[in-house]
């Protein structure tokens, strides 16, 4: 625990910090990739470039610092992040490096004087402690689960398979040959790619899209523009090559009782944990009623819509509605889609409005921002809403 002139000194400095804003981790990772390039190995650098790390390590920071009297406040956040972590292999002495970078940054930028940076360094000492032991926790579960594993494991694609236009699908099963972890239904596995195409390893987390079933794995990959490990795997990667991968991980996943309602809403490949959530309560014969609520552009990029349907009609308790932005001429309303322009759930208000139900919900940013809007207006209470954000996390 730490001090009262320790938590003293190091609210002290959130004024300071909040005045600068993301430019001092902006400080702090160019100064870690200079004096340690070798994490660059681990870092997404795509979300470097784009300031979304910076962003959720500089909100992270001052959390932190605001909740030293109340760690519980931060568990959630310890949880995710500890996730993403483990499947990163984020080892502790990595944790010394990155507190030793951070203290430089505080000191090189503000020059504070020993007394704050010796705070920050207890401060930051106990919060790594927490991290590395519930890092090894994790590490721990995975190895001894059945058919679980530690770090990396080497899996074969045995079926990629175009989805939509920009979304590609990739069954992947052990080379070992043994049996693979299940995983709660919205988890998701790291991808290793190292190829002489890339200036550094990649590592990339995709949601798994089938019920565990103990022998393979299926994610989904949307092409983006910019994506160094999406185009690689769609354009170059191939039926019989080796992928490695983390084991399954994640603090987003179903969690219900058979009778309880669940409505799953996404937008474009937000759709993957959803598609996830929906197999397995298919599987498990999930006793209340379920809503699938999906928004694509068009019928173009509309992923698995055949797969669904087919789930729709071995699953009388699964009602759809899906909204097309923008419809193709070859889009049928009523049978591609119900419903044209963004998605509005005050249509299905009557239908959706159960003090019981339980929302889970992915997509882009500004969707699940319109999407959490409309379910508190609805008068739904927080706790049971539940979402994603596809990389660093944001607070809708």
């Amino acid at each position: 625990m730490l001090d009262s002139q320790t938590i003293a000194t190091v609210k002290s400095t959130i004024p300071l910090l909040a005045a600068t804003g993301p430019k001092l981790t902006a400080h702090f990772y160019d100064r870690m990739f200079e004096h340690n390039p070798e994490l660059k190995d681990v870092f997404n650098m795509n979300n470097q470039r784009n300031g979304d790390q910076r962003q959720a390590l500089f909100d992270a920071i001052c959390a932190y610092a605001a909740n030293l009297e109340n760690l519980a406040a931060l568990l959630p956040a310890v949880e995710r992040i500890a996730q993403k972590h483990t499947s990163l292999n984020i080892q502790p002495e990595q944790y010394q490096i990155v507190g030793g970078h951070l203290l430089a940054t505080l000191d090189e930028m503000f020059s504070p004087g020993q007394e704050v940076l010796d705070a920050w360094g207890k401060a930051y000492g106990v919060l790594a402690n927490v991290f590395i032991q519930r890092e090894s926790q994790i590490y721990q579960e995975s190895e001894n689960a059945n058919g679980g594993w530690r770090e990396r494991r080497a899996f074969r694609i045995v079926k990629k398979q175009p989805q939509s236009d920009v979304i590609c699908s990739f069954v992947l099963a052990p080379v070992d040959g043994g049996r693979v972890i299940d995983f709660k239904p919205g988890q998701y596995l790291a991808v290793y790619i190292n190829d002489d195409s890339m200036e550094n390893q990649e590592i990339r987390q995709y949601s798994l899209t089938t019920a565990p079933n103990g022998e393979y794995y299926r994610i989904a990959v949307k092409r983006e523009d910019q994506g160094k490990v999406s185009n690689f795997l769609h354009q170059q990667a191939k039926e019989g090559d080796v992928l490695y991968l983390a084991p399954p991980h994640g603090d987003f996943f179903l969690d219900v009782q058979p009778t309880t309602p669940v409505t799953l809403i996404s937008a474009g490949v937000g759709q993957t944990p959803m598609l996830g959530m929906l197999n397995t309560l298919h599987d498990s014969q999930h006793q209340a009623n379920v809503y699938w609520l999906h928004a694509a552009e068009n019928g173009g990029v509309h992923a698995f819509a055949d797969e669904v349907a087919d789930i729709a009609g071995r699953m009388p308790n699964l009602s759809r509605h899906v909204w097309y932005r923008e419809p193709g001429t070859d889009d049928v309303e009523g049978r591609d889609y119900q419903s044209r322009g963004l998605m509005d759930l005050s249509a299905l208000r009557e239908t959706l409005d159960d003090p019981q139900m339980h929302y889970y919900f992915c997509g882009p940013v500004p969707f699940m921002q319109h999407v959490g809007k409309q379910l508190l207006e609805m008068g739904v209470n927080a706790d049971r809403i539940h979402y994603e954000c596809f990389g660093p996390h944001k607070v809708l």
